[in-house]
């Protein structure tokens, strides 16, 4: 039996923007064993401070978790989304601004990956994807140094990766209420990704694996 616990924000708690059964949670739950089990503390709208609470909730769940799943980090990035069009003046200038709002990320991300880290369960972590319909190509560009963050620290604690820019490169992928959010297909993308790194990535073996680019 696998207990895999999703933590982070509404690419797991999608549940608002599909129709009912076809969440996140759902699923996984319907593409794994019979015996395994989904719990779902990720919560719409949530940022990386807000990680300390769900992580303080996996006490209150009935079993301990075998696997945390981590997808947060974008709603960070998406209110930076004003800033960053803002004008600058040279190309430098602005990369020097990508920059500061790099370091600030990776600070406030790596606090929350110590959180998640101090429960001592197995962890893999999702990148932001950069596929949502209508995205300008400069902002899917910007979001490049934050993904690197989430990369690099993955590499650093020798943790699997979720690359949901690999799940979701598809319009489809993405709700009609929300553009910002996985469409039921993206969820079930994302579930057959998750199900692939818990059935194929051994804990016991700490490395940094990248999954996701066969999960359609």
């Amino acid at each position: 039996m696998a207990h895999i616990v999703l933590l982070g924000d509404s690419i797991f708690d999608n549940a608002p923007y599909v129709p009912a059964g076809t969440q996140v949670q759902a699923q996984l739950q319907s593409v794994l064993a019979a015996q395994d089990r989904v719990s779902l503390l990720a919560r719409d709208g949530a940022v990386l401070a807000d990680m300390v609470a769900q992580v303080a909730r996996l006490q209150e769940l009935p079993e301990p978790a075998d696997w945390l799943l981590v997808s947060c980090g974008g709603n960070d990035v998406l209110g930076l989304v004003g800033a960053m069009q803002s004008k600058a003046g040279s190309v430098l200038e602005a990369v020097t601004l990508l920059a500061d709002w790099q370091a600030g990320f990776r600070r406030d991300y790596r606090r929350m990956l110590n959180v998640v880290l101090s429960r001592r369960k197995p962890v893999a972590l999702a990148t932001i994807y950069d596929g949502v319909p209508g995205l300008e190509p400069g902002l899917r560009t910007a979001l490049a140094p934050f993904n690197d963050v989430i990369l690099r620290e993955a590499v650093v604690h020798r943790l699997p990766v979720l690359d949901l820019r690999l799940v979701c490169d598809e319009a489809g992928d993405y709700a009609a209420v929300s553009p910002i959010e996985p469409s039921a297909r993206g969820g079930a993308k994302i579930a057959a990704a998750i199900a692939q790194l818990v059935r194929m990535h051994d804990p016991a073996a700490p490395r940094t694996t990248v999954y996701g680019g066969t999960a359609s």
